[in-house]
């Protein structure tokens, strides 16, 4: 079986309150995303790496690679307006079938092991998707004004890895954009398929504000020890 990786940076970051693009901020001494690069190099399946990125940061990207000595395969390849359209890009630069896992390129602390796992579980059962449990009190908003209470235990916060058949999340992808697609899951479900799910990981964040970058350097130190 050939195994896909497909790496979404097309943020801009602009939650983080920095010119520069979230993915490229350092973390522990070098850029954020190729803490993520390195990640799926170590899984043992060997995936082929794809990184989606904006156009206009291909040459800097370049740039931090020479920087950094960072010699890790991969395909740089044009990010799109939206993620969705990112996704897309990178499914059509992938030839044959196999097994892909998209992952924000901005979740540097995915563990190979988890990567390693959810190729496992979407070669037997289609898909898999990873997410963990809420430890806060979960509500939903109605309306703007009202609000009630719901069972944190029947909810999940979604991760990335997701993962797919190729087939299958090629064929999600071919329905037209729309603004309730927020992850691979979304579009696949929307298409009809059932989505598996298995735990994802605590440490696997995603840098989204300033103290998320202290959080995940604490996460990395721990794992170093």
């Amino acid at each position: 079986m050939k195994y896909y990786a497909i790496l979404v940076a097309g943020g801009s970051g602009n939650r983080m309150q920095n010119t520069i693009a979230k993915q490229f901020l350092l973390l522990d001494g070098k850029p954020i995303l190729m803490h993520t690069l390195e990640a799926f190099h170590q899984c043992p399946l060997n995936p082929e790496i794809l990184l989606v990125l904006n156009i206009h940061q291909h040459a800097y990207w370049e740039e931090l690679c020479n920087t950094y000595s960072c010699s890790i395969p991969h395909q740089v390849i044009k990010g799109g307006e939206q993620r969705f359209h990112s996704v897309k890009n990178g499914l059509k630069a992938i030839r044959g079938k196999g097994i892909v896992a998209v992952h924000d390129a901005v979740r540097p602390l995915v563990s190979p092991e988890l990567i390693s796992k959810s190729f496992q579980v979407a070669e037997e059962k289609g898909n898999c998707v990873v997410g963990i449990n809420p430890t806060d009190s979960i509500r939903r908003i109605i309306g703007g004004q009202k609000s009630e209470s719901l069972n944190r235990n029947e909810v999940a916060l979604i991760q990335t890895p997701q993962t797919f058949n190729l087939d299958m999340l090629r064929k999600s992808y071919e329905k037209p954009f729309r603004n309730e697609f927020t992850d691979d899951a979304s579009v696949a479900e929307y298409s009809g398929f059932e989505i598996n799910m298995i735990d994802g990981e605590r440490e696997n964040i995603k840098i989204t504000y300033p103290e998320d970058l202290e959080i995940a350097s604490i996460f990395l130190k721990r794992s170093l020890r």
